[in-house]
């Protein structure tokens, strides 16, 4: 074996069998100068990689295929295809990689954005929306709960439902862990779930706590927490596709309005009672500009 082969042989040992950006920091600092110009080019590229072969990153970088083949192996990929399978597992993942090398036209936005209230819309109308405003119309508390991307669209939920009926709360608090939040929670109450992907490391633990409970569970979240569902009464699935490197929320936003105009039509009078005297308590606190409150 000469020295070169060897070199690349240490480096496959060493190396963390990670994400690729982390394959190649741990490697970077020993690669041969045109192995790092494909490095380089493959983390400014990332997103994209999928979408090109092996001679295009080389003309890219300004190596030679060999080249890039030879990095790719010394990360430990068997081949292309594999390094494909990889940055596409990243994306669905939720890291945000671009897929494409021009800015997404905004009509391709729209289209899609468009697209997944539809779907979400269409899933609610399937008898779903009636279920979840029985449920959270008639619990005798709900806790809202939602960390990280998921904590807007739970603060949301927890926003709009505090108006309609009393008892609802939001979970974790700011600075605050969640478990003296379920201390409480028992049969006849309810709890909705925000959990998008890059979720926190213990979400699954939290899942599979939440039966014991005793509660009612509402998991709201995209397809990737289908193997959570296990521990949920029911699920919003809820899309975030998006043409850009950012998941897209505005289905999600959407959901969260439709079900909540749900709640407040199945509390009827009692839910518009309760949204007046949210509104009385605005305008006595001085809280809203007066011209929202239709003064």
């Amino acid at each position: 074996m000469d020295e070169s082969a060897a070199e690349a042989d240490d480096m496959r040992a060493e190396k963390d069998r990670g994400p690729i950006y982390q394959r190649i920091d741990a490697v970077y600092a020993i690669l041969p100068p045109r192995a790092q110009r494909v490095a380089d080019t493959v983390l400014e590229n990332l997103g994209n990689v999928g979408t090109y072969t092996v001679a295009e990153l080389a003309e890219l970088s300004g190596t030679s295929t060999a080249t890039v083949s030879r990095l790719f192996a010394t990360l430990g990929f068997e081949d292309f295809s594999e390094v494909r399978n990889h940055v596409r597992a990243l994306r669905g993942g939720g890291m945000p990689l671009g897929v494409s090398s021009t800015p997404a036209d905004g009509d391709e936005r729209i289209r899609q954005e468009l697209e997944n209230i539809r779907r979400v819309s269409q899933l609610l109308t399937g008898g779903l929306l009636e279920r979840l405003a029985t449920i959270l119309g008639d619990a005798r508390s709900v806790l809202v709960i939602g960390q990280r991307s998921s904590y807007p669209v739970a603060l949301r939920l927890r926003e709009s439902l505090a108006q309609t009926r009393p008892g609802v709360a939001l979970a974790p608090q700011p600075g605050q862990s969640i478990g003296e939040e379920l201390t409480h929670l028992g049969s006849g109450d309810a709890v909705i779930i925000v959990g998008f992907r890059r979720r926190v490391s213990t979400f699954h633990e939290l899942m599979k706590f939440l039966p014991t409970t005793g509660a009612t569970i509402v998991l709201f979240a995209d397809s990737t927490a289908r193997r959570f569902t296990q521990y949920a009464d029911l699920w919003v699935e809820c899309p975030i596709d998006s043409v850009g490197p950012f998941d897209s929320y505005a289905a999600a936003m959407s959901a969260a309005t439709q079900i909540t105009d749900a709640v407040l039509e199945r509390l009827g009078p009692t839910g518009k009672r309760n949204i007046m005297r949210t509104a009385t308590s605005f305008e006595e606190l001085g809280e809203i500009h007066a011209s929202d409150l239709g003064r």
